[in-house]
């Protein structure tokens, strides 16, 4: 089923089928709060609420943009009103992936491994609007169009946020 039909089979009552949307867009919406979040306990709790308040945001869907991109703006929606809730800053990424590879000995994958560590701690001191929308650009391939329609900003706003979360982390790497 295509995730219109999957909708309108809930807003018609059918609650089973919000099953498959879960199931769908899960992992995007567990990396893209563990990008934002660090913490793994966080992004658990964090995405529970995404998939209750898109629950409740169905029925103003109106199947002008994908659904993906309205999940993506909720989710963005519900990590902001979670950090300031909490009133804390992102933690470090103490639990950033490892990208082992076999093209690589063991030194240089520990290198790379103490390098990406590197670059998720200081994308964690970014502000929160930079970070989003550099994480949504960079590590989701958003175009900056997407990245507006995520956040509800304009398009000049998102190159602004992209332009300085790069200028940001090149000081805090210069810095580190």
């Amino acid at each position: 089923m295509s995730d219109e039909e999957i909708i309108k089979a809930v807003l018609a009552g059918d609650k089973e089928k919000y099953a498959e949307i879960v199931v769908r867009y899960q992992n995007i919406v567990v990396n893209l709060c563990y990008k934002i979040c660090g913490s793994r306990l966080d992004v658990e709790e964090v995405a529970q609420q995404v998939f209750v308040e898109l629950y409740s945001a169905l029925p103003r869907f109106r199947f002008q943009s994908k659904l993906s991109t309205f999940i993506y703006r909720i989710t963005v929606n519900v990590v902001s009103k979670y950090l300031a809730r909490s009133n804390r800053l992102v933690p470090q990424a103490e639990n950033a992936p490892e990208m082992v590879s076999d093209s690589r000995n063991v030194e240089q994958n520990i290198i790379h491994d103490e390098r990406m560590q590197q670059l998720y701690n200081a994308i964690s001191q970014l502000k929160y609007e930079q970070r989003t929308a550099l994480v949504l650009c960079t590590f989701d391939d958003f175009s900056y169009q997407d990245v507006a329609d995520v956040m509800q900003c304009s398009l000049t706003k998102v190159e602004a946020l992209i332009f300085r979360a790069k200028k940001n982390l090149r000081k805090i790497l210069t810095e580190a």
